[in-house]
């Protein structure tokens, strides 16, 4: 089956009365198709271009430039336990986070859903879809300029394509699913996904991924951390890149052997787009301000890359997670992520990622594999 054989009829909605009519026959038990495109060149934040929904095989196409999204989609799918059917949903909901801050009611990801019933770890849309539906998407506008307008009907039926499917898969995965007993699994981590999107601050403890300053001090270590919440702070208020601020290269180099002047933090940063007078000095004062002792104490350490006893720690958990996640026909990744499992061996501590589901399977087995 080709994209010509479904080019189904989808309004182009770019006033608010239309949206509210669109919208109207929503109930509280539906189940709603929604996909975005959105465009990240220059900014921080994804800008929304396009929303796109599917009801009850009705379709929409949304101008978020034209009509103000918030108020109308609230009281449909954050405020009611509607069902919000969407594939790989992190960045959409990042991008749709400033009308629904906390995400959708309910989201039912297509993609964490196939990675639970076999279908492996990261499977895309179009894949998804020809799989479970017998159809071919055509993927010849990714690359579109999604914020001009008036959009080209080869856009138009891209994107109405996009959520046209979305009824049908989640209907056959909801059922695989059920069968496999892991529904209750897979609306934990939809549950999940929509926290995390909906962090307005970031990650806490940035440096955790900064595994060449593992060596450095607890002090070293809590000043890197406060240069990389102030780059992700300033980076959202200003809307630009976090790179456009400072490289990480550029982050550990200045944490690393502090510039003694500001004509110096000038010169090392040469080139930086959005590092303006202004961001300078703030980041000279803050380089050069003393830590206390709740600096210190509130940084989590940084886990360094496993040796020894450590490295041997991890193969046998990898191993043992291989087994297991034969045992379940999960993808081990989906499972535990390495990350988690060196932060466990490194630490002690069980990781906030592999809580819930991935506790109870997982605990015991990992606990009794730490070095002694």
């Amino acid at each position: 089956m080709t994209t010509s054989e479904l080019a189904p009829t989808a309004p182009w909605i770019d006033r608010r009365e239309a949206l509210d009519a669109w919208l109207a026959p929503i109930g509280a038990e539906a189940v709603v198709g929604l996909d975005t495109e959105f465009m990240r060149r220059n900014t921080f934040y994804p800008q929304l271009a396009l929303l796109q929904l599917a009801h009850d095989e009705r379709y929409a196409l949304i101008d978020p430039l034209a009509v103000p999204l918030g108020e109308a989609l609230q009281p449909v799918f954050a405020a009611q336990p509607v069902v919000t059917v969407m594939h790989s949903a992190g960045e959409d909901l990042e991008a749709m986070s400033p009308f629904l801050p906390n995400g959708p009611h309910t989201l039912f990801d297509t993609q964490v859903a196939a990675a639970f019933v076999g279908m492996g770890l990261g499977i895309s849309y179009r894949a998804l879809v020809a799989e479970l539906v017998g159809a071919e998407l055509d993927k010849g506008e990714t690359r579109s300029d999604w914020l001009q307008r008036p959009l080209t009907e080869s856009q138009k039926l891209y994107a109405t394509l996009d959520v046209v499917h979305l009824h049908p898969v989640h209907r056959i995965l909801s059922e695989r699913l059920a069968e496999r007993g892991r529904t209750a699994w897979h609306a934990e981590d939809c549950a999940r996904m929509k926290r995390r999107a909906s962090h307005r601050e970031g990650d806490p403890q940035p440096q955790r991924g900064f595994k060449a300053a593992s060596e450095w001090s607890p002090e070293k270590q809590a000043l890197l951390r406060r240069v990389l919440r102030w780059r992700e702070a300033t980076a959202r208020a200003l809307d630009k890149p976090r790179s456009w601020l400072l490289e990480d290269v550029q982050a550990l180099d200045l944490v690393g052997n502090l510039p003694a002047t500001a004509a110096s933090l000038d010169e090392r940063t040469r080139g930086t787009r959005a590092l303006r007078s202004p961001q300078r000095q703030e980041l000279f004062d803050l380089l050069h301000r003393p830590l206390d002792a709740e600096d210190i104490e509130g940084t989590a350490p940084i886990v360094g890359h496993p040796v020894g006893e450590a490295k041997r720690a991890i193969n046998e958990m990898r191993s043992a997670i291989d087994t297991l996640a034969t045992h379940l026909d999960l993808p081990p990744g989906l499972l535990c992520a390495r990350r988690s499992m060196e932060e466990f061996v490194m630490t002690g501590h069980w990781p906030e990622a592999l809580e819930g589901w991935r506790r109870e399977v997982l605990f015991e087995r990992l606990a009794a594999l730490l070095p002694g």
